[in-house]
């Protein structure tokens, strides 16, 4: 029999190019899927990622309630006016502790994967509370009333435990100092401020809005965006390949 005839099979008969498909599917998806059974994880560690101290996280929570990730994507891709523009690569790792992750192709406004740092509390402030002091061509809402809500620090706790159960690192320490993390955090003087910053390296300990008092969730978002990309020294990376 010819390949040709062999082919007017298939052609001729819907049921075995089905079954044809679905067995080629099927042989590359044991392909694809069988060596992840046998890798105790797909994301390569990274030095200095560790879990949201309770404020970032509920800065984070904020940032999702508020849909933040509407216009602001945070992944940089390995792209050269990607990287020049916002900063190297994203890392998968950067993500591990993220439920959902915050990657994605919309952008409205810029990429945050790397905007820790990038500006002081005073511009976040003034910038959330009324865009177009800072950019008057912005299209983004006003967040003034994060200034007047206060987080609610009794809940922490059971954040933590929740993302404790989804892989998040937690110990029970952190989950039972989740409420005075979260006020130490916005206290530099306060005695538990030390302990935290043990725990969360890097942690960035300060009063972020201005305010007295316990944080408020404008306290809390601008926590978490401080600290996004902030934990990599990218300096390693980048000596890394120099010396490829």
């Amino acid at each position: 029999m010819s390949i040709w005839a062999r082919h007017k099979i298939f052609e001729t008969n819907s049921v075995v190019l089905i079954v044809g498909i679905l067995l080629v599917i099927a042989i590359g998806g044991l392909v694809e899927i069988t060596p992840l059974f046998y890798l105790k994880s797909t994301i390569e560690k990274v030095d200095g990622i560790r879990p949201y101290t309770p404020l970032e996280l509920a800065g984070r929570n904020v940032y999702i309630r508020e849909g933040c990730y509407l216009c602001h994507s945070q992944m940089i891709r390995p792209l050269r006016d990607e990287i020049e523009r916002y900063g190297h690569y994203s890392l998968a790792a950067e993500s591990m502790y993220d439920h959902p992750f915050q990657w994605g192709s919309k952008r409205t406004g810029p990429d945050l994967a790397r905007v820790g740092g990038k500006y002081s509390d005073e511009w976040h402030t003034a910038h959330l509370k009324n865009p177009r002091s800072i950019v008057p061509q912005s299209v983004m809402p006003s967040y003034a009333f994060l200034a007047d809500a206060k987080v609610d620090a009794a809940s922490l706790g059971a954040h933590l435990k929740t993302n404790r159960e989804l892989g998040v690192p937690y110990t029970d320490e952190d989950v039972a100092k989740a409420a005075a993390d979260a006020k130490a955090q916005v206290n530099a003087d306060s005695p538990e401020a030390e302990d935290l910053q043990k725990r969360y390296p890097k942690a960035v300990v300060r009063n972020f809005d201005g305010q007295d008092g316990d944080p408020t969730e404008l306290d809390a978002l601008i926590s978490y965006l401080q600290m996004l990309g902030t934990l990599v020294d990218f300096k390693l990376y980048d000596e890394k390949a120099n010396l490829r």
